[in-house]
């Protein structure tokens, strides 16, 4: 069991057994602790001294004399729990790339506790939803439905309200949510990127049985002074019933709100507003608050700890006694985790708990309860029940069939400006090799695409150690992509295909981690497809000559003069001279060394070279898990498709030396490693076959060859 896991299962067993008292004041009602979910009298709606509640619409009910009777609303019996199959709905406005990673984090969190289908519905920006449409897409988990809502269509709807909070825009964007997702849809939970689920979200779920005949929207009370005015001098906030609401956990009836007129009754409101106030300070949370103190029989107060907000000024010790009074955490602070707080190390657990959870445990089934399947699921499934356990290859057969989850562009990414010969370095790796980093972007100062093999927890580690270093966190033209890891082999093909799919340029320079290009070549090869005509009119694959040193410490050359010079003294070899010259050798070094031009090359059995070619290039041939045959397989085939093979005069890369990897440890000592690729590399050409016809022959012939085993 991960570590992760393991505390997760620890909180949990906390809740459940100890309640986990934290200390907090314990309001006493005939000698026992005040309920849990109840805010003392001070933190419930406050009302006119009269008692009453203006009523302004057709909507506008009773929402309770006095704070008694809101308590005795929220903690009476528990409102009984959607039927076990209820289809769940829940809205979400997300853009930008650290925004998508905090919505899984919270998708994790409902994920973990739920117990019906989910509908989520996104409203997102182009940069969320290419990176929440490939992750759900991957993730492939039962009993959820993801929809995507254009927030660019939206944005005119609110573009017009001055706004100072940090969300800008998109903090604006649920006020249109009755309008903008679908007319049949009459209940919806919405839900801020920065809350964390510490229960089944069914139970808020229910909470919509509270409401009566005209109220709409179930809010949580604003745990902090921030609406009565008095946080510093001159402070005027936007109108509110008493403390007001917070809005970073919603239920809305949208039936009832479409009915009352809301588009053109929070308009209203927000416009008379704004005559004498400069803009909203809280985004929509100021227009709800608002509204609602103008229409105060639309709302049904929540119990507080649906919202528990964890805010500069916030009074949210006084909702809970013990931790397993806690349903949603809400990280409504700029400060987010740093924020102050008397309990904020028990709370910030919960999240990186969560943060760092194997999302890959989430897939499982709701039983009892059919759903369509995502997409593909079935013929996944069809496929790895035909495989057969005592299979001695059977490791390998799971592993080409694995679907990983995916997130590409983890962190922010300027995509590069529109360059006709413009070039991107593709590569993928490890935790063990980030290392490599760092040197890389001094090496190559062009667009990057990474793909990362790595766990939840790893992927953490990998933001801060990006973080953390002035040379990676200044490149905005790097995008890294995350594959999370399952299975025992590496599946190198296939996140060579991920870095590969998400490039933005015309060309490629297909790399690896281990190697520094020379400090030239991103200019050199962009001036060479230039030149060379490449494209439309030639198709060609570019060979970039390998080379290595063994020195973990060494002068890197700055031109091919020094190269060769180093060359000569045995300060750097020919990329796997000692171990596998066939690799490499039809790059014809010899012809190299006193090439002024680029020269064609003929492909020969096992040939394996660097290459720069076209984005949409044949992909990597996934079925090589592992080591051994991964780039072979890849050059054959674009051999297969007639690209010339031209090596570039002035073109080097280096491999620098790092300890074996545990695929190569197990290729080296293991007879059943090497016979399963041997089979993989039979299948593989038995599919060349068919794809190609004759001109396959070839290939079968030079397989046919003797030879020393097959390598990467």
């Amino acid at each position: 069991m991960g570590a992760a896991a393991l505390l997760l299962l620890l909180l949990l067993l906390g809740f459940l057994l100890f309640g986990w008292d934290l200390g907090c004041e314990r309001h006493k009602q005939g000698g026992r602790a005040g309920a849990p979910g109840c805010f003392p009298g001070p933190l419930m709606p406050r009302v006119p001294p009269d008692g009453r509640l203006r009523r302004a619409a057709a909507l506008d009910g009773d929402p309770g004399a006095g704070p008694g009777d809101h308590n005795r609303s929220n903690c009476g019996p528990p409102p009984p729990r959607p039927s076990k199959c209820e289809l769940l709905h829940v809205a979400i406005v997300c853009a930008g790339h650290n925004s998508s990673r905090d919505v899984i984090t919270l998708v994790k969190s409902m994920l973990f506790y739920r117990k019906n289908p989910l509908h989520l519905h996104l409203v997102t920006d182009a940069v969320a939803r290419n990176i929440l449409e490939m992750l759900f897409h991957t993730w492939m988990v039962p009993a959820v439905r993801v929809s995507f809502y254009n927030a660019e269509e939206l944005k005119s709807q609110v573009s017009w309200i001055p706004n100072k909070h940090y969300s800008g825009l998109y903090g604006l964007m649920k006020l249109v949510l009755p309008s903008a997702l679908p007319a049949e849809l009459a209940h919806v939970i919405v839900l801020d990127t920065d809350v964390t689920f510490a229960s089944d979200i069914s139970e808020l779920w229910a909470l919509f049985a509270h409401f009566s005949d005209t109220q709409a929207i179930g809010l949580v009370e604003n745990q902090s002074d921030w609406y009565l005015g008095n946080l510093w001098k001159n402070h005027r906030p936007w109108p509110a019933l008493g403390r007001g609401f917070n809005t970073g956990v919603i239920l809305l009836r949208l039936d009832r709100l479409r009915q009352a007129g809301w588009e053109q009754m929070w308009r209203l409101t927000a416009r008379r507003e704004l005559l004498t106030l400069p803009a909203t300070s809280l985004a929509d949370q100021d227009i709800f608050n608002a509204v609602i103190k103008e229409h105060p029989g639309l709302v049904q107060p929540l119990p507080c700890v649906w919202n528990v907000q964890l805010s500069d000024h916030t009074l949210a010790e006084r909702c809970y006694s013990a931790a397993s009074d806690l349903k949603v955490i809400h990280w409504n602070s700029p400060k987010k985790l740093q924020v102050k707080n008397k309990h904020v190390e028990f709370f910030r657990n919960l999240y990186l708990t969560f943060l760092e959870y194997d999302g890959n445990l989430l897939r499982r089934e709701l039983f009892g309860c059919p759903s369509q399947p995502p997409p593909g699921a079935e013929q996944l499934q069809q496929a790895l029940a035909q495989l057969d356990e005592e299979d001695p290859c059977f490791e390998f057969r799971q592993q080409q069939l694995t679907v990983h989850r995916v997130h590409v562009t983890f962190l922010p990414h300027e995509p590069p400006p529109p360059r006709p010969h413009d070039v991107t370095l593709v590569a993928q790796l490890s935790m063990d090799r980030l290392q490599m980093l760092e040197a890389l972007c001094r090496h190559w100062p062009g667009p990057m695409s990474l793909a990362l093999y790595l766990t939840d927890a790893e992927a953490q580690q990998f933001l801060r150690f990006i973080e953390a270093s002035p040379v990676l966190a200044a490149r905005q033209d790097v995008a890294y992509h995350v594959v999370y890891r399952e299975g025992p082999l590496y599946p190198v093909n296939q996140l060579r295909n991920v870095a590969l799919a998400q490039a933005l340029t015309p060309y490629v320079f297909l790399s690896d981690i281990d190697f520094l290009p020379a400090y030239s070549l991103y200019d050199y090869l962009r001036a060479s497809i230039e030149q060379l005509g490449l494209g439309s009119q030639r198709k060609a694959a570019l060979v970039v000559p390998a080379f290595e040193t063994l020195h973990y410490r060494f002068s890197f050359p700055h031109s091919k003069v020094e190269l060769l010079a180093l060359l000569d003294v045995g300060a750097l070899y020919t990329f796997r001279y000692h171990e596998w010259p066939r690799g490499h050798a039809p790059t014809d070094y010899a012809r190299w060394r006193e090439a002024q031009a680029p020269y064609r090359v003929q492909w020969a059995a096992d040939y394996e070279p660097y290459v720069v070619v076209p984005r949409d290039c044949p992909r990597y041939d996934p079925r090589f898990v592992g080591f051994g045959w991964n780039k072979v397989a890849h050059i054959v085939e674009l051999d297969a498709q007639e690209y010339e093979l031209l090596v570039l005069p002035e073109a080097f890369t280096i491999h620098l030396p790092h300890a074996p990897s545990l695929d190569i440890s197990r290729f080296r000592s293991s007879p059943t490693y090497r016979d399963c690729l041997r089979a993989l590399k039979d299948e593989f050409h038995q599919d060349l076959s068919r794809h190609h016809g004759a001109a396959a022959l070839k290939y079968l012939r030079a397989l046919q060859q003797p030879q020393s085993p097959a390598r990467g």
